[in-house]
């Protein structure tokens, strides 16, 4: 399996997008609980220029893994950027302050095609530019305009150093 990990990541380190996509696929489907393929698949939608789907994949790996420090980055970094640009973005309780278990988490690994259904999906709304987390809890009937609490406030200089900036 690490081997095929690894011949997935040369292809994709060269632009073979479509053979590290279906290496990748194939260890997903292999083992459902595999959160490192399921970013690979994430980096090749990225660079195919689907950022909307990056983004379900990378909520789908961290269902998976939470701690997955990769998944947590990408899901971080197009977060802000889908909130830039003024679209609104279901994030996952795990990273808007809320947390969930693993039994909760793994109803997301079935590989919705729709962000908002992703198991394990529930928390706060990111929208407009610049916008946060709005704060944890709640799922997809709440409203996107509660403003955050000192549990779920952002920590300063977080994003910064997962964004590699100081």
């Amino acid at each position: 399996m690490i081997e095929r990990m690894l011949e997935a990541e040369r292809d994709l380190a060269v632009g073979l997008v479509d053979r590290a996509e279906e290496i990748y696929r194939g260890l997903a489907e292999g083992d459902a609980r595999n959160a490192v393929a399921v970013v690979g698949l994430a980096r090749c939608a990225l660079e195919r220029g689907d950022e909307h789907r990056a983004y379900e994949l990378a909520v789908r790996a961290l269902a998976i893994d939470p701690d997955d420090a990769a998944a947590l980055r990408m899901e971080a970094r197009l977060s802000e950027v889908l909130a830039t640009r003024g679209e609104h973005v279901e994030r996952p309780a795990l990273v808007a302050g809320g947390g969930t278990s693993g039994a909760d988490a793994s109803a997301g690994a079935g590989g919705t095609s729709d962000a908002a259904g992703a198991g394990g999906m529930a928390g706060g709304v990111v929208g407009g530019a610049g916008a946060e987390p709005t704060g944890a809890g709640g799922g997809a009937g709440s409203a996107p305009t509660r403003q955050p609490t000192q549990a779920t406030a952002p920590r300063p200089g977080l994003l910064r150093r997962i964004l590699g900036r100081r």
